[in-house]
């Protein structure tokens, strides 16, 4: 992990969505506060594997973008395809987008100020309970073998996912 001098925090919340576009615009207001070094980037919690696979996929692009090999222009879409394993930006954000309802959601936080999580603890509610990985569901849009049943090689087996796109690019 050299290089790597970012200040990274995975969150997990559970929130309703009434409409994706103004939450994303809420997003933006809450980083305009600070420089636009950060990055806030929300991510479908049903759809990760566990707090490793994010932050194996949140090194993968920031290495990208310090190798010069990122597949996309931004940092919190360059996440979404490193943690979804895709090399297409509507495949990512079909599996890690965020929806309208109920859901489950996974906040990445890079180089932002502390004062973010209060502002993100006023939108959704805070809970950890989202990164217990939904074995059959992740199995499924993962295209992952039902070998082992288990978390840890749910986890274990999106990391190498996660980590073989770099080989594949």
């Amino acid at each position: 992990m050299e290089n790597i001098t970012s200040n990274i925090k995975i969150l997990g919340y559970t929130g309703e969505i009434d409409d994706v576009s103004k939450t994303l615009k809420d997003i933006d207001k809450i980083k305009d506060q600070c420089c636009d070094v950060g990055v806030i980037q929300l991510l479908n919690a049903h759809a990760i594997g566990g707090r490793r696979h994010v932050l194996q996929g949140t090194i993968e692009a920031i290495k990208a973008f310090q190798r010069d090999e990122n597949l996309a222009n931004d940092l919190g879409i360059e996440l979404c395809l490193r943690i979804s394993a895709q090399r297409q930006i509507s495949k990512a954000l079909d599996i890690l987008g965020l929806h309208t309802g109920k859901m489950d959601i996974c906040i990445v936080l890079i180089d932002c100020p502390d004062y973010f999580e209060d502002e993100l603890n006023n939108m959704f509610t805070p809970n950890d309970e989202v990164f217990k990985p939904d074995i059959e569901y992740l199995s499924k849009i993962y295209n992952i073998s039902d070998k082992q049943n288990d978390s840890i090689y749910i986890e274990d087996s999106l990391i190498d996912k996660t980590t073989s796109l770099i080989v594949d690019v």
